[in-house]
């Protein structure tokens, strides 16, 4: 079977036609069946067509969680349009820059976002922004107002092939200017079928989502789903009181969470097997979770816990539920049909034991970098994707992290990862949270520095003294920390990951003072 036949393009219309009657969707108080959802999918689709989009044309949404956020994703999909998920946290011209990059041909928004994109600088003007809460006051479209304007029958347009774009995701930045990362309809198509397999899910299931459905990791279940037909629940924010009471109303089988959400259930009094008997799956994402971290699930909610490792351009690893513990630190295997390899800075190929940089290749490799063949050039290398991450492979295959090739550190000569650092600081009774980095030293290049986050409660110790317990628990001289200073928070980006480069920059500035 082509590729060309894998798209998304008619998931919804199957199961509003077989399953008309399963409860498709909840938002808040509004549950919608398959055909209900469809209805008003179909609805948007031709409000789209309508107004002049077409098939390969970008529809940005700048929204938080929301149904008609939802709904843009399979109008999408069905009639042919690209979605391009945004962030309503970026602002000025970061935002304008987005949206011109991306060759956006409609944006839907809402009132209090609009006027921070809508500039001479882009193609659109107020006419080409559909606002969720308009007024029929406002100088913008209503989203609302052109569904009710177009019908519910079904429209016409070309079939979809599998290798045309549905989405254009853009990374979040972390490493530099944000990129546009294009994912074909074959490989969305691709993650509901595979990831429903590896997440043991099946059409009964129950899928929570919490966090921000803008980023790629939400489509590791929000694509299974919809592939399965499953009962999707979205909120519109994370908050660990209101997931743990979903996960016991709505009998919840699957949910997917960032580690500081997962730290936050963890301390949920009500976030344990006894409690929560309808979970089968708690998958971790988005950024390392620590080993403490873990640990404390496994305890409280035995045989549920994965792990994914990943990157939106395409290649992933997953570590499952029965190998936690056998393959302690380890963040698993590829999905089926998917190869990678741990290569030196020659490209030679390491063998078992030896930390190089991660590269994979398979059928869920993005299409390109939107308009940017250089930098696309230098991730897809001779078929596979040059992760810039740090790892080895044990002798089963199983991948072990080290961290990113930017982040490690370098001292004396000596390769230092600061992952090896924060798995042994977590363990100290009052640190809820803790991120390694490295800063300038005259004597050996670079030395470790930690940023920590004390637990809640009366935290007698001092800096200094934090300092010499994790130097006198670290294996390795090269290893000991220079500096410990405390934060309230550590930062990170829309996406949940640590902004390290922040932390270092802050360090090195205050240093100077």
């Amino acid at each position: 079977m082509s590729l060309q036949y894998l798209t998304i393009q008619h998931w919804l219309k199957r199961h509003a036609t077989y399953r008309p009657h399963h409860i498709a969707f909840i938002y808040g108080d509004e549950r919608l069946t398959f055909r209900d959802l469809y209805k008003e999918v179909t609805q948007l689709s031709n409000a789209f067509l309508a107004n002049g989009i077409k098939k390969g044309d970008k529809v940005a949404t700048i929204l938080s969680n929301s149904k008609e956020l939802y709904e843009t994703y399979w109008a999408c999909a069905a009639m042919g349009a690209v979605c391009v998920p945004v962030s309503p946290l970026m602002r000025g011209e970061g935002l304008k820059n987005l949206l011109k990059n991306s060759d956006t041909k409609l944006v839907i928004s809402c009132v209090e976002f609009a006027d921070n994109f809508i500039s001479d600088t882009i193609k659109i003007d107020k006419t080409n922004c559909w606002v969720t809460n308009a007024s029929s006051s406002d100088a913008y479209q209503s989203y609302h107002r052109k569904i009710k304007e177009n019908s519910i029958a079904n429209f016409s347009i070309e079939e979809i092939k599998g290798d045309e774009p549905y989405n254009i995701i853009y990374s979040s930045g972390t490493t530099g200017t944000p990129k546009g990362i294009v994912i074909s309809h074959a490989v969305r198509a691709l993650y509901g079928s595979l990831f429903a397999n590896f997440y043991r899910m099946t059409p009964e299931s129950v899928v929570l989502h919490s966090g921000a459905i803008i980023f790629n990791g939400s489509f590791l279940t929000l694509m299974p789903a919809m592939f399965l037909g499953c009962t999707y629940i979205l909120h519109d924010h994370f908050d660990a009181d209101m997931v743990i009471e979903t996960i016991k109303k709505e009998k919840v089988t699957h949910t997917i969470l960032v580690p500081s959400q997962i730290i936050g259930c963890l301390q949920h009094k009500d976030f344990t097997g006894e409690k929560l008997s309808s979970l089968e799956y708690v998958l971790s994402v988005g950024a390392p979770l620590l080993q403490e971290h873990k640990e404390e699930i496994e305890n409280q909610l035995p045989g549920i816990f994965y792990e994914l490792y990943g990157l939106t351009e395409g290649f992933m690893t997953i570590l499952d539920k029965n190998d936690f513990k056998k393959k302690t630190g380890s963040v698993g295997i590829p999905p089926p049909f998917m190869e990678m390899k741990i290569v030196d800075a020659e490209n030679n190929e390491l063998p078992t034991g030896q930390i190089g940089q991660i590269i994979g290749k398979g059928p869920l490799l993005m299409t390109e970098y939107y308009k940017d063949p250089v930098q696309t050039k230098e991730a897809l290398q001779y078929g596979w994707l040059y992760t810039g991450d740090l790892g080895y492979l044990d002798a089963d295959g199983f991948l072990f992290l080290t961290g990113r090739k930017k982040d490690m550190i370098i001292s004396g000569g000596v390769n230092v990862y600061p992952s090896d650092i924060e798995e042994i600081i977590i363990r100290h009774p009052v640190v809820k949270d803790v991120a390694v980095f490295g800063v300038p030293h005259k004597d050996w290049g670079e030395t470790p520095v930690a940023a920590i986050v004390l637990k809640e409660g009366p935290n007698i110790l001092t800096a200094n003294e934090i300092k010499n317990w994790i130097n006198d628990n670290l294996g390795a001289r090269y290893q000991k920390v220079s500096d410990v200073l405390f934060i309230n928070e550590l930062p990170r980006n829309v996406a949940g990951k640590i902004l390290k480069r922040e932390l270092k920059e802050n360090y090195i500035n205050q240093s100077n003072e």
